[in-house]
């Protein structure tokens, strides 16, 4: 038996990692770090004999069968290499499994446990504020503490959230018994005057000095895009985000931006901020994050290259792609999870590469110029340059006084989408940028001149931040023209953030459905707001998820952008020839497709009787009689559930250069969104009627 004064003096020296278990480390040294048994009793500070006893009650609790259990693993080996790679004092990483609770809810309850080892009797510690935090607050509970301080990081908002930084250090200062601070300010004041002056009031400048004084901080990393936290707080109310974007600003901590490096950028809010500054959280002795979701992932890293981080919490998914973003794929191989024995290449690597992928290519720096060209040669019935530039093409029988214009866009590579859907009943015109890059700011101002008719125009494109900032730009300067501009971005894809943060999603595949519907609300006549409403509710009700086995290659390098192993495949893949959110062990298609279609159920709620349209598309080089295999197990899974497909396509639709794999869409339709969906419409990729 393991004495209890032995488990908690265990517990005393354990890493954040190993989840307040000194079974799960003892195995994991043992099994992982192959430490002897003398050895990891050192490292425990426990005796040999207790070492002994975990690894045989590890066992038979099921907790180490061969190799300890895989979600587990997982977190436990991404937590050691972020810990590894970005110097962290520590680092506690929850799974990334469908638990039934929100991943919010999963990082703040692991928050809640870290907290009972990270705060200590006669700490300061600062509070930022948003969802996370307010979650751990809820999650956590320290007894016994005395002479703690919480204080509020920044001034307070006029936002009516939960999540308010009052809100959110009192959560943290109830739950840890602590005096709370708060700061008797506004976050933004309107003037660096009003702002100098309110720090010199006796009663600011004293809880001012109180937060300089913090030993540690709390704090949440926030991205930009719309729905997060900077922007809900009203950090953007009368400051465009563009100011930021362009100087490269990628995230936020404690209502400052960071630039990719974890640089600050300077912008119009910096004078007229109340609240701790980069420099001040630099000096704090433990910084601890908590943060998670794929859409994060520039910002966490930035936070993390730039020093403000020395304890992280997050989720498996997002470890994963901030290692990947920041070059570590070694972290692949690890989490194949083979037995050492195995060793499907002669190097180790469970790796197949290849050096060169042959493509029918004149100059590789002319690509995209080529294909333009190309594409208006073949297509001329359907579209044409809306200037001289082949960057912005136009509908031939598209835009028509007293209709709404429809202009969407994208980068290259994506082919038939975004130009494919350019024509009568569909887009009117279409803005082009480079490969997997968004088209600059002038050829969307050109294509939004083109296709107004006096009735409004309306921009659709996928949430990703270079099309945010160009589109917004170009909508500024077509409202400067009198031309009036409502925008919709497409968020399908269900890997790349939790149902909750919905509008933080990308858009993939399921533009196919959003644009179809906005094209036939546009042609329909309908008025500028209806026709935004109609494809906010057909984004809302799509649902996609893709998978690749095979990565795709750039056209200026010719070469695969990641290495999978021959038996893996990357699961919750994007369209800009990325990793997934996940890498696994390769399955047949059926069950693939059952693992995609039981994630999209989980979302859509889709009952017996529901009527949907379905969309299996090839990422670039699977084949059409791979998409039908796939095509007939969806069809079977939701036949069993009683749910009608009222329409499918199976191709190329949205596409990632040459990559090996392919998603599923489903439009979860309504009456209205049939009727639209059936509407006539005749492009150079799609025709209907």
């Amino acid at each position: 038996m393991i004495g209890t004064n032995d488990v908690e003096h265990a517990r005393e020296g354990m890493s954040l990692r190993y989840g307040d278990d000194p079974l799960v480390w003892a195995c994991w040294l043992y099994y992982e770090d192959r430490l002897t048994q003398g050895d990891i009793a050192a490292t425990m500070g426990v005796s040999r004999a207790t070492v002994n006893n975990y690894l045989a009650e590890a066992r038979e609790r099921g907790i180490v069968n061969i190799a300890i259990e895989p979600a587990r693993l997982a977190s436990l080996t991404i937590a050691r290499e972020l810990k590894r790679h970005f110097g962290l004092v520590d680092c506690l990483v929850v799974p990334s499994e469908e638990t039934g609770k929100s991943l919010i809810e999963r990082i703040g309850a692991a928050g809640g446990q870290a907290l009972q080892r990270l705060i200590k009797s006669g700490d300061t510690v600062a509070v930022s504020w948003g969802r996370t935090m307010l979650a751990i607050g809820e999650a956590a509970h320290v007894p016994g503490l005395q002479d703690v301080t919480v204080i509020q990081a920044a001034g307070g908002t006029r936002a009516s959230f939960s999540y308010t930084p009052e809100l959110c250090a009192a959560a943290v200062a109830g739950a840890v018994g602590a005096k709370l601070v708060n700061i008797s300010a506004p976050a933004i004041l309107s003037s660096r005057t009003m702002r100098d002056a309110l720090l010199e009031e006796p009663l600011v400048a004293d809880q001012f000095g109180m937060l300089s004084r913090a030993n540690k901080a709390l704090f949440g990393i926030s991205s930009l895009r719309p729905n997060s936290t900077i922007h809900t707080s009203g950090f953007f109310e009368d400051v465009a985000l563009q100011d930021y974007l362009a100087k490269g600003a990628v995230g936020a901590v404690s209502g400052r931006f960071i630039d990719g490096q974890g640089r600050p950028v300077a912008g119009p809010l910096d004078e007229r901020l109340i609240g701790m500054s980069l420099d001040m959280l630099k000096s704090v002795g433990l910084r601890v994050a908590a943060a998670g979701g794929f859409d994060k992932v520039p910002a966490i890293l930035a936070a993390l290259r730039g020093g403000y981080v020395n304890v992280l919490i997050t989720d498996a998914a997002t470890g994963r792609g901030i290692l990947n973003a920041d070059g570590v794929t070694v972290i692949d191989q690890m989490l194949a999870q083979r037995p050492r024995s195995e060793s499907p290449s002669s190097q180790g690597t469970g790796t197949r590469t290849r050096n060169r992928v042959k493509k029918f290519l004149n100059d590789p720096d002319h690509v995209v110029e080529e294909m333009l060209e190309g594409v208006v040669r073949a297509h001329q019935k359907h579209l044409m340059p809306a200037g001289k530039s082949n960057r912005a093409l136009i509908a031939r029988e598209g835009p028509r006084p007293g209709k709404v214009g429809l202009v969407i866009g994208g980068g290259s590579g994506h082919e038939p989408c975004f130009l494919g859907y350019v024509g009568k009943g569909l887009a009117d015109a279409v803005a082009v940028g480079n490969v997997f890059s968004s088209p600059p700011p002038m050829p969307i101002l050109h294509c939004a001149r083109a296709a107004s008719g006096d009735a409004g125009v309306l921009f659709v494109y996928g949430n990703y931040a270079g099309d945010v900032m160009n589109f917004e730009m170009a909508a500024e300067m077509a409202e400067a023209e009198g031309i009036a501009v409502r925008t919709v971005l497409t968020t399908d894809d269900v890997a790349s953030s939790s149902m909750e943060d919905r509008d933080g999603r990308r858009g993939v595949a399921g533009n196919f459905f959003t644009f179809k519907i906005a094209g036939a609300a546009c042609d329909r006549g309908h008025s500028l707001d209806a026709c935004e409403a109609l494809t906010r509710k057909a984004n809302s009700r799509t649902f996609t998820l893709g998978v690749a086995l095979e990565a795709g290659s750039m056209p200026q390098t010719r070469r695969p952008s990641f290495e999978i192993g021959e038996d893996e495949m990357e699961f919750g893949i994007g369209i800009h020839g990325e990793r997934g959110v996940s890498r696994e062990k390769i399955e047949n298609a059926d069950a693939i497709a059952d693992k995609i279609i039981d994630r999209i159920f989980h979302e859509m709620g889709a009952i017996a009787g529901s009527r949907v349209a379905v969309l299996v598309n090839s990422f670039g080089a699977t084949p059409l009689m791979e998409l039908y295999i796939l095509f007939r197990r969806v069809e079977q899974r939701l036949k069993a559930k009683g749910i009608e497909i009222e329409a499918n396509w199976i191709g190329h639709y949205c596409t990632s250069l040459d990559m090996v794999g392919a998603s599923i869409s489903i439009l979860h339709l309504d009456d209205d969104l049939s009727t639209l969906l059936h509407h006539p419409c005749d492009t150079a990729a799609l025709k209907i009627g």
